[in-house]
């Protein structure tokens, strides 16, 4: 018995290793948070770390939230080239190229610079008021707490970077 229990551990220990982590906006429509403010001050700590104008951001998410829409609204004011996430759509016979058969994936040309892959989590606890933002660039991520006070977030702390 005290195998299979080890057992088990293991393969949810690993199980939990091979999922993919989760992105977006996880905020209840409900929740009156003013997801601009958050994305403005999300532009604006990107405009610290990597100069606009020479820096491209690739989403790799959908961003049909309204923080996902003002974060891209509020970096491409700030002079960031923003290509926007775009599902592989398959073709269907009427759309097809001619060497192209009905089924296939659409053939998209690679961009010609190197674009940053960007990423966002959107979370809140309810039970400690607490909201967290995490920006994934590349590699690295920063991450800011904000705190709900009379109906605004204020930031609960410092930005924290993790290369």
């Amino acid at each position: 018995m005290k195998r299979f229990a080890l057992v088990a551990l293991v393969a949810f220990a690993l199980g939990g290793c091979a999922t993919t982590t989760p992105y977006g906006n996880f905020i209840q429509p409900s929740v009156t948070a003013d997801q601009q403010q958050l994305a403005g001050d999300a532009a604006k700590q990107l405009v610290a770390l990597w100069p606009p104008a020479k820096t491209q951001f690739e989403l790799q998410q959908p961003t049909p939230d309204e923080f996902g829409a003002a974060l891209v609204s509020n970096l491409r004011a700030a002079g960031y080239a923003v290509l926007e996430y775009a599902l592989e759509r398959t073709s269907s016979a009427d759309n097809a190229a001619p060497d192209q058969t009905a089924g296939e994936p659409l053939a998209v040309a690679p961009p010609t610079t190197a674009a940053l892959a960007l990423r966002y989590v959107l979370d809140h606890d309810a039970g400690s008021g607490l909201y967290r933002l995490t920006l994934l660039v590349g590699s690295q991520s920063i991450t800011r707490p904000y705190l709900e006070q009379n109906r605004t977030l204020i930031p609960a702390g410092y930005w924290a970077r993790k290369e």
